[in-house]
């Protein structure tokens, strides 16, 4: 077995098959925590008081001001996410809140990196990492967005318009 087999076998050939696929990993990622923050965000909108009071309880400086946001930014966010709309930003956005988290609720527990990795806060700011990085895909508003302003204007639209000298 030559090296340039082991490559093309290992390697090679599966690459060329996720070329394919490459759009399928986004989409599935954004619907994935798109839904989960979606309705994460609608349940403690729908719960103010308790969340204020969890924020309280782990030191989150200006809880009455930051309960709403995040749960807000959640709610929207998760809704941005799954229409793939402005997800680099969002996804920036939500990785904070996944570091403010587990900052501010689960670092006192923390006591290996087992359980560090265990968090699914830990998974959620992974994938909100790749998406801010990657971005959305193919399939989602902001490659149509990108697409279309791509698209070079229309001749007709040109001539109408005035030569500026």
């Amino acid at each position: 077995m030559s090296m340039r087999w082991i490559v093309g076998l290992l390697i090679d050939a599966p690459e060329r098959i996720a070329r394919r696929w490459h759009w399928l990993g986004p989409l599935l990622a954004r619907i994935t925590v798109g839904w989960v923050f979606l309705w994460a965000g609608w349940g403690k909108l729908g719960a103010l008081p308790q969340v204020i009071e969890n924020f309280r309880g782990w030191g989150v400086p200006m809880a009455e001001v930051m309960a709403p946001f995040v749960s807000g930014l959640e709610f929207v966010g998760g809704i941005l996410l799954l229409c793939g709309l402005f997800t680099r930003v969002i996804a920036a956005l939500l990785m904070v809140v996944m570091v403010v988290a587990i900052r501010s609720a689960f670092w006192s527990e923390i006591d290996s990196l087992e359980y560090l990795l265990g968090l699914s806060e830990m998974a959620y700011l992974a994938i909100f990492l790749w998406l801010a990085l990657a971005g959305a895909g193919t399939v989602s508003l902001d490659s149509l967005l990108q697409r279309s302003a791509r698209k070079p204007a229309s001749t007709d639209a040109r001539i109408s318009q005035p030569a500026v000298q």
